[in-house]
């Protein structure tokens, strides 16, 4: 048997099994292992396709309270093709000059967004997007004041408002110039709809997003309003803006960054780094040379040997007890047969066996054998270790 391979059950100088070590192992090992599933889980879940639903208001593929997937559906079965898209990019790209595109929200647009948006050929229909509204028709203003969710009458002749009767919407359009078409007005509020003739083109505003969702489009003219202003054409751009559409409008590669947006970005993002770098300086840890320091109590070679026995003792640890016997016997006898310290313990055994003239696998047995079980055990194993020692030393 070599002293350097060990089985599942043979027990080792120290005490220890194969068994116990690969236990042992798996304890050190496990956080580890459940760190690494925890990525390896979350890596997977970045890696699937993205669920075919949405939880955005407004967005066709929401089939939620606030969502507008019944109106989109209802569109799609009456032949018009439906593109959700979530930026100006895109939606510049949709646009076909002939159809419709549909505006819902415009809290993440910025005026080159909203430009290039008026410069489309298509009918432009905008919900709850005052702002993107007033920039494209500056003679139309938001109601100044906020205007309650009220249940209103067409009051104009605009044949889709007339063909919806009523309408249950929040805000308000007020047209200074006289050249729109405002319907559903509240008292002092302005109509929640507007139609305007710009440029050839058609564009109509809905000051809220209510009657489109899935929850209110089966309520008062809510659904007729919608299919009518939304389904003029066959072919519509159903354009949700979003938080990471920075403004890239134009041609490929052209367009506005969240420096250009936040121009303090830059000179913030250095100065706090420049702050980090002192701050590291300052506060890092200086390394210098030694410095020997006096200990309070001076603990004697002898005391610390007594001690470590006492505490071997007293945990009945008589495996660790052997190993520490076996090492230090191990260590004296192969510097005094001028082995080097890298020596391996078969070539150990084959020296001591010839110093001594004992046979291999005894003295094998004496250094890498299975540890005592009590305290007579150990008492002769150190018995043996000093006759063995005494050998090697004997002149």
């Amino acid at each position: 048997m070599s002293a350097t391979t060990a089985t599942v059950g043979e027990v080792l100088g120290d005490g220890s099994t194969g068994r116990s070590r690969a236990a042992d192992r798996w304890r050190r090992g496990r956080p580890w292992l459940v760190v690494l599933g925890v990525v390896l889980v979350g890596g997977l879940v970045l890696t699937l396709p993205a669920p075919p639903v949405s939880s955005t208001p407004g967005a066709p593929d929401n089939p939620g309270a606030s969502g507008a997937r019944a109106v989109a559906r209802v569109l799609e079965r009456q032949g018009v093709t439906v593109d959700h898209v979530t930026t100006t990019a895109a939606a510049l790209a949709a646009a076909r000059g002939d159809g419709t595109v549909l505006v819902v929200g415009d809290q993440w647009l910025v005026e080159e967004q909203v430009d290039a948006l008026a410069a489309l050929d298509d009918d432009l229909v905008l919900v709850d997007a005052g702002w993107a509204l007033s920039r494209l028709a500056p003679d139309v203003a938001t109601s100044g004041e906020a205007v309650p969710r009220t249940r209103r009458e067409a009051s104009c002749d605009d044949p889709d408002a007339v063909a919806a009767g009523t309408l249950t919407a929040a805000g308000g359009y007020e047209d200074l110039s006289g050249a729109a078409t405002t319907c559903f007005p509240a008292g002092g509020g302005g109509g929640a709809y507007l139609v305007l003739e710009r440029d050839g083109r058609r564009i109509t505003a809905l000051s809220d997003l209510h009657p489109l969702t899935n929850d209110a489009v089966d309520e008062d003219g809510h659904a007729a309003l919608a299919l009518r202003a939304l389904g003029r054409h066959d072919h519509l751009v159903w354009y949700v803006p979003s938080l990471d559409d920075m403004g890239v409008v134009g041609e490929p590669g052209s367009g506005t960054s969240l420096p250009d947006l936040v121009p303090w970005v830059r000179p913030v993002a250095a100065w706090l780094v420049l702050v980090l770098l002192v701050t590291v300086v300052w506060r890092g840890r200086r390394l210098g040379p030694v410095v020997a320091e006096p200990l309070p109590v001076v603990v004697r070679s002898a005391e610390a040997t007594r001690g470590r026995g006492r505490l071997y003792r007293r945990a009945r640890a008589h495996g660790h007890a052997a190993a520490a016997l076996r090492a230090g016997t191990a260590a004296r006898v192969a510097h005094r047969l001028g082995l080097p310290r890298s020596a391996d313990a078969p070539s150990l055994v084959d020296a001591l066996a010839r110093a001594t003239g004992r046979r291999a696998v005894d003295v094998e047995s004496l250094l890498y054998g299975p540890p005592p079980i009590d305290d007579a055990g150990l008492l002769r194993l150190a018995d043996d270790l000093h006759h063995l020692e005494s050998e090697v030393h004997r002149p």
